[in-house]
């Protein structure tokens, strides 16, 4: 994937460009908002991935740290438009059957080519994806963060489908053996459990949380930079 981390390079400003390999210099935090994201938005994300991981003489690791940041964030996406639909037909989502219901139209209709039809509607009310990136010689953390809790219906799906990935070696196994007729098949979750096992890292190092007090989602995933580095021991790893 080296290539498509190079190609794209020119959608970019040298201002963001410089700003980002500042930030990456001096250990400072990274963030990216995104609302339904673009090719410009996919240079940004990449940039800042190639130069992260330069830094630490860890660019092998650009392919799974992508991976698990585009799998992410569409999920993130699909969760703000989902409440958009939700508000629009007036169904509620707390309501066992009518969650159901609604899920089986919002899968089976929406696609990665409908996301721009959202992005106005995305921004006036206010929901919106942000892509944080925490880094030291120790390890690199990436946090996507809604800026709104699960739903009780999403909370109980992603604790099975974080129970159901521990079965897998691989995502050939999961696609014979499992499938969800509701949410999909809680692909994202299996795959990003199987890429860290196969890149030698703990699966436990990804993990999902939800408040309703702070109002947000964040999903997580932890890659250590020092091979002594030892991460704080997870619990369940939907962290709910």
């Amino acid at each position: 994937m080296e290539d498509s981390f190079n190609h794209d390079q020119h959608l970019l400003t040298k201002e963001f460009k410089d700003k980002v390999i500042s930030g990456v210099m001096e250990n400072r935090p990274i963030s990216l908002i995104t609302y339904v994201m673009g090719d410009h938005g996919e240079a940004k994300l990449k940039f800042i991935i190639k130069e992260v991981l330069k830094k630490y003489e860890k660019s092998d690791l650009q392919d799974l740290l992508y991976t698990c940041s585009k799998e992410l964030i569409m999920n993130s996406i699909k969760a703000a438009i989902k409440r958009l639909e939700f508000i629009d037909t007036g169904k509620d989502p707390n309501n066992e059957s009518q969650y159901l219901e609604f899920m089986l139209s919002f899968r089976d209709n929406l696609t990665d080519k409908k996301f721009q039809f959202y992005r106005d509607k995305m921004k006036k009310n206010n929901f919106f994806v942000k892509i944080k990136f925490f880094f030291d010689n120790q390890k690199l953390i990436l946090r996507i963060i809604n800026n709104f809790p699960l739903f009780k219906q999403e909370e109980e799906r992603i604790k099975e489908k974080f129970l159901k990935a521990k079965k897998y070696e691989n995502l050939f196994e999961f696609y014979m053996e499992h499938s969800d007729n509701t949410e999909g098949a809680g692909m994202g979750i299996t795959m990003i459990e199987i890429l860290l096992a196969q890149s030698g890292f703990d699966r436990r190092l990804f993990t999902i949380y939800s408040s309703s007090e702070s109002k947000e989602t964040v999903a997580k995933v932890e890659i250590p930079i020092d091979p002594k580095y030892v991460p704080p021991k997870h619990g369940f790893n939907s962290g709910i």
